[in-house]
This record gives structure tokens, sequence and C-alpha cells, in this order.
């Protein structure tokens, strides 16, 4: 049978269900079959998703005689109000699971090509599964941002600080991952160790930050950084920085996503070196220097004393 022109649909579609990564890839490899086939088609998106897309609110049913439902459960009442819409397309249903064969919703369909629940009682592999990961891949960005850190008071601007930064970073082409540095042995969401957030961290490709330790230990680690400082007039991000000698450093007054994208560029080619140098060290530590200093004398000190503040 030769069809005018498919119309691809699944809970992708529908405003009141998700888009998952799964569901995409199921999609794409439908998508693959249907340009094999020389089988002309199109894909409805949710406007929530897709905004700009093509939708089941503004596509044209008389277009199509073809209605394919692609992965996900096939039941319920929104892939039953597809046969009322698209009542004289043939209606397919393909790589679903049939959770009851007797829903209406599945009955609805001329064809249910089902990856569990069907007749045939075996399983199939997921539609998705027939898919391969292109190379290179997106680059990993982990965050680490604070909101906190009220002792700045009216120089803090971390709210706005951390706003920019997601808001952009959400445009950006790559996985994100939302770390924290506070451990809690309690919370699985947390990790426990600062080894656990070495393993993490170690895994990234670039870590975006206001926060003084997420620098520190991103390049501890050997992994480039993009580091906010969130206080007006600049503090302990900005004088870190100094003191590490590492220049992708972006005072709040100066945010703005020509800045953030001129250091993701850096931080992507010759920041990956430096960050990699960083960790090779060694480094040198005056702070551990000054204590031992300290300790060593200590045994000569009689009595109490509060000295100055001393830079070391």
């Amino acid at each position: 049978m030769t069809f005018r022109r498919a119309l691809l649909t699944g809970w992708f579609s529908f405003v009141e269900g998700e888009v998952t990564a799964g569901d995409v890839l199921a999609l794409r490899r439908a998508e693959e079959v249907l340009r094999e086939s020389g089988q002309a088609y199109d894909v409805a998106w949710s406007p929530g998703f897709a905004p700009r897309e093509l939708s089941l609110k503004t596509v044209r049913p008389a277009a199509y005689d073809l209605l394919l439902f692609v992965c996900g459960p096939c039941s319920g009442p929104q892939p039953a109000a597809l046969h009322e819409q698209f009542a004289h397309c043939r209606r397919i249903a393909v790589g679903v699971s049939v959770i009851d064969p007797q829903d209406p919703a599945v009955r609805g369909f001329h064809e249910v090509i089902a990856r569990d629940g069907g007749p045939a009682g075996r399983p199939s592999p997921d539609l998705s599964a027939g898919t391969r990961p292109p190379r290179p891949l997106p680059p990993v960005v982990a965050t680490v941002l604070t909101t906190g850190q009220h002792e700045y008071a009216g120089r803090r601007r971390h709210e706005e600080a951390a706003r920019r930064v997601t808001a952009w970073l959400g445009s950006r082409d790559c996985a994100r991952l939302e770390l924290e540095t506070r451990l809690d042995a309690g919370d699985w969401r947390l990790c426990g160790t600062p080894e656990q957030l070495d393993a993490v961290l170690a895994r990234v490709d670039l870590v975006l930050t206001d926060r003084l330790h997420g620098m520190v230990l991103a390049l501890r680690s050997g992994v480039p950084v993009i580091a906010v400082d969130p206080v007006a007039g600049g503090a302990k991000v900005s004088a870190q920085a100094r003191a590490l000698g590492w220049p992708a450093v972006i005072p709040v007054e100066q945010l703005a996503d020509g800045a953030l994208a001129h250091w993701w560029e850096w931080a992507r080619g010759e920041g990956r070196n430096r960050a990699a140098a960083y960790a090779a060290g060694p480094h040198p530590e005056p702070l551990a220097d000054a204590l031992r200093t300290f300790l060593v004398g200590a045994g000569e000190s009689t009595g109490q004393e509060i000295r100055p503040i001393r830079p070391v």
C-alpha cells in the first residue's frame, strides 16, 4: 500500500504527555525506516517542548492518510483521541507497550507492532536500541552554584549570577549536570565524601561555578572552569582565581552571554591544557607553610597574643 503522507505521533506530541530521550530516539529510528522506504512524513510535537514545530493543534489531518504512534504505552485518553482526529487515516502503533489489549485506544489502531504485551508474548528490543550514539558527543558540563553566602549582604548578586549562567547554559548543546559541594552521607542525592565528588568531577568536560571550591576542586581534577564572581566588586572567587593563576573568571558586573561564550571556547581548547597542567602540579602552598611555621615556633611562645592579618 502506498501512502500519500504520514504523520508521526507519540507521547512527545501531547501537551499532557512528556518528551523522553528514549521516545525521541525511537522516533528517529522510525523516521529512518520511513526515509529508507521513500515515505513522506511529518512529526507532531508538543507545543510545550517545541513551540515552533508542527503540533496536533496546528496540523491539517486531511493532509495525511497514515498515522504512526511511536513508543510508550498505547492506551489512555490521549492516544484514544487520535482515532477520532485521524479517523480517515490508516493508524499503526509501533514499538509500544500493550498493557490491556481490550483498551479502546489499543483496539482503535488498525495494527499494533508491540515491543511487549503483544499476542506473541515475546518482547522485542525497543526502537531506540537500533540507534547509535553519534561521535563526537556533546560535552558534559557541571554546574556548582550557590544562592547563599549572605555574609556579603548588599554586595550579593548570587541569584542574578545563577539565573544568567543557567539561562545561557540552557541554550548550549551540552549535557548538564547539577552538582553540590555540600556533603551528606544520609542524602542519596549528595556525595558523602570528597572522593565521591572527585569521581564525578573527573568525568565531566567543563565546570561552571560561582563558588570558590567549585573552581578549586575542578582544577584539582584537571577540569577547566568558567568561574563567576557573584559578589559586586569582587570577593573570594576572584581572589582565588588570582592565587591559582586561572584566567577564566567573570565579575558579576561583566556577566553577559558574550563573556560566557568567549571563555567557553577558551575552556574547551587552551583551557583543557591549562587545567591538566594545574592538576599535574606541583603547587606552592603558602597557607600550609605558614601553619607549619607557626607550629614549629609555637613551643617558644608564652601566653596568647592577637596578631594582625598578614599576607602569605
